[in-house]
């Protein structure tokens, strides 16, 4: 049997195989109307053709606790009832294909209001759907975008109790999985670095108290996420700086923290937090950080960053580095990248009565 499609089972929900697809922006959502923020076609026929390629587990993308929470206007929300009613028909398309749907939910302070990638990606004022963005302290992410508004505690507040609100969306959406966005310069992770948080409150300074947010959020929406449902974090697990920055040591010692806190999985990347750093990439870049938490801790990890082939990812899993890959540009070039993958590793699939003639 092979390790990268033997089922795993997270608190009471079973994921089918270890080939998951992690949230990948699409910044195709209505910026403004009835339906901002609301998944459309395009999201729907984006999710469905990897249900029905065989991924196991597929994380939506990044969708935001609140308007002001977005990366982009034209970004994913889930802080009313008509998004909900949109997410419902891609979660039923995913569970008929024995895909188990998660869903990322986020706060993108200080990285707040930019415009899509393939539009240059630059901040965006008012006029064109933008807004104030919001930090743990009033420093700028780079030269081009704005100092945000450092929050108040009354808005950190606020905002915990946003990521619970969502989470109970989620749930009610069909969601069988939350993750918490706790990674690539976005608030959670902004919070925990000292690269990016110089308050001197309870939420800044020493390791507890960067970390006290983090720990306020999962703690809400552990709250209100049902306990036979599991609830994973994504983590930067360095921010590739040689001092003042989030450390693979501060890692271990947060996923530590998490699991004592009720998270049951740590989705584990690096960066985003630091503009201009210089980042060594390569197949399996990232594998290191997962397999360290796996190692030094009892958190199961997800890996990421370039795993493109199916050896490469079985022998991740096999080897004991992770419980888990996340395939992010590979499933965007190929959706039955698990189907294909299982034929070359000779392990079953499921496979949907319409495509069986391609078997």
């Amino acid at each position: 049997m092979s390790a990268l499609f033997e089922p795993i089972t997270l608190r009471e929900v079973t994921i089918p195989n270890r080939v998951w697809m992690p949230p990948m922006c699409q910044y195709s959502a209505d910026p403004e109307g009835p339906l901002t923020g609301a998944p459309n076609d395009w999201h729907f026929a984006h999710y469905a053709a990897r249900a029905a390629g065989g991924t196991g587990l597929i994380v939506v993308e990044a969708t935001a606790v609140s308007p002001e929470g977005r990366i982009s206007p034209y970004d994913l929300g889930l802080w009313n009832d008509t998004q909900v009613e949109a997410f419902r028909r891609i979660t039923r398309f995913l569970t008929a294909q024995g895909t188990v749907p998660a869903i990322q939910i986020g706060h993108s302070g200080r990285k707040a209001s930019t415009d899509r990638p393939w539009k240059g990606g630059a901040p965006v004022g008012p006029e064109a759907h933008g807004w104030q963005p919001l930090a743990p302290s009033a420093l700028p992410f780079d030269e081009r975008h704005p100092v945000p508004t450092e929050l108040t505690v009354d808005q950190i507040a606020e905002i915990v109790g946003q990521f619970a609100a969502t989470a109970r969306r989620a749930l009610a959406a069909g969601f069988e999985a939350v993750e918490l966005h706790g990674a690539h310069g976005y608030l959670i992770n902004e919070f925990l670095s000292p690269h990016s948080n110089h308050r001197t409150d309870a939420y800044g300074g020493s390791y507890e108290n960067r970390t006290r947010f983090a720990l306020e959020v999962v703690d809400a929406v552990r709250e209100v996420w049902p306990a036979d449902k599991p609830v994973f974090f994504r983590v930067s697990a360095t921010d590739w700086l040689q001092d003042g920055g989030w450390t693979p040591e501060d890692t271990v010692r947060l996923a530590r923290d998490l699991h004592a806190h009720g998270v049951d999985l740590l989705d584990v990347s690096t960066g985003g937090n630091a503009a201009g750093v210089s980042i060594p990439t390569g197949p399996g870049y990232q594998v290191p950080f997962a397999a360290r938490v796996k190692a030094e801790t009892p958190m199961p990890v997800a890996a990421v960053g370039l795993i493109t082939e199916p050896e490469q990812a079985e022998k991740i899993v096999a080897n004991g580095e992770a419980d888990a890959v996340l395939l992010g540009r590979e499933l965007l070039r190929n959706p039955s990248w698990a189907r294909q993958a299982a034929r070359e590793l000779k392990a079953p699939i499921r496979v949907p009565d319409q495509y069986h003639r391609s078997v």
